[in-house]
């Protein structure tokens, strides 16, 4: 996964952290791109030479993410690969490339060119190629352990891998001192600021059952040529997302619907991408460099301003 992993589970046995973490390191296996035995190493591999077998749940993953990849236009895309290598953000040497290698690594990313039939198979049509899931494998990996958790009996859960947080159930209410006032049922997620250290929140999100995922320029980022790089790639021209947007916050049912649709809402930018995220049953919550917060429809209901650096933008005045 790349990232921390934490599971806090009320009700739970040491056996189901167990079954639980156990499906992480099965998830990890299949679609790491850092282990050379993993099928996504494998499909990669073998681009434009055959098609390679998957299994039911990379092929679930696959078929999820080209389908982002059409919604969005290709904002989102799983064969940025060649970019995400060639800028080497978050491993241990990142750098600028020159304006010939990205060109040279945009013409090997095309989502078009993912092919997945027959059913069960994968196939990179151009040597070269090379998938990343990196924007959606999380997102599976949430809803696959809540699919554990339903057949449990444990009565709620909090699943945090990176960021991507999923909270299961219904919040447990502990200590609650009642003047007057009813106990919160909801979960309350706090929305990182962006431009302060980790933990530090710009205020936060309260929901029921659902997944809360955030894209943001401050997650993985290094400093060359006198210019912050983040790890945000747009498709299009092979660089860091640049704009005045600093982080996009999306809460669904759907892990995987969440984790795909923070980084395509986050390249498409606030109108365009704010309509994507409600075609999808999703609420998007967009903090901007100028400290303003803005919000799909809804969105800015479920959201408390918590910080007194931000403003929140009304509605019906964006």
């Amino acid at each position: 996964m790349g990232t921390q992993c934490r599971i806090e589970l009320f009700g739970g046995t040491p056996e189901l952290y167990e079954r639980l973490f156990a499906r992480l390191e099965e998830i990890d296996g299949m679609m790491s791109v850092n282990r050379p035995d993993s099928e996504i190493s494998r499909i990669n591999a073998l681009a434009g030479l055959e098609r390679v077998p998957v299994s039911p749940g990379l092929s679930a993953v696959l078929e999820r993410a080209r389908y982002f990849a059409k919604a969005s236009d290709g904002a989102f895309d799983p064969t940025i690969g060649p970019l995400v290598r060639l800028w080497g953000i978050g491993g241990d040497a990142p750098r600028v490339p020159a304006p010939e290698e990205i060109r040279a690594a945009l013409e090997l990313v095309n989502w078009r060119d993912l092919e997945l039939e027959p059913a069960g198979t994968a196939f990179l049509r151009r040597a070269g190629m090379k998938l990343d899931l990196g924007a959606i494998a999380k997102g599976f990996a949430a809803d696959e352990l809540v699919k554990l958790l339903e057949t449990s009996g444990v009565r709620a859960a909090v699943i945090d891998l990176g960021g991507n947080i999923y909270v299961y159930g219904t919040r447990p209410v502990r200590g609650f001192f009642s003047f007057g006032q009813k106990p919160r049922t909801g979960w309350r997620i706090g929305v990182q600021d962006p431009g302060a250290e980790r933990g530090a929140y710009a205020g936060y999100i309260e929901t029921g059952e659902a997944s809360v995922v955030t894209s943001g320029v401050y997650e993985r980022f290094f400093t060359g040529d006198g210019k912050r790089w983040h790890h945000i790639l747009d498709t299009a021209s092979g660089l860091p997302v640049e704009g005045a947007l600093l982080s996009v916050t999306i809460t669904a049912r759907s892990s995987m619907n969440a984790d795909a649709l923070s980084t395509a809402v986050f390249v498409m930018g606030c109108e365009k991408g704010r309509a994507l995220a409600e075609t999808h049953n999703a609420l998007a919550l967009f903090i901007f460099e100028d400290k303003t917060i803005r919000g799909s429809a809804g969105a800015l209901d479920a959201f408390t301003l918590t910080s007194e650096s931000f403003q929140v933008i009304p509605e019906q005045v964006q």
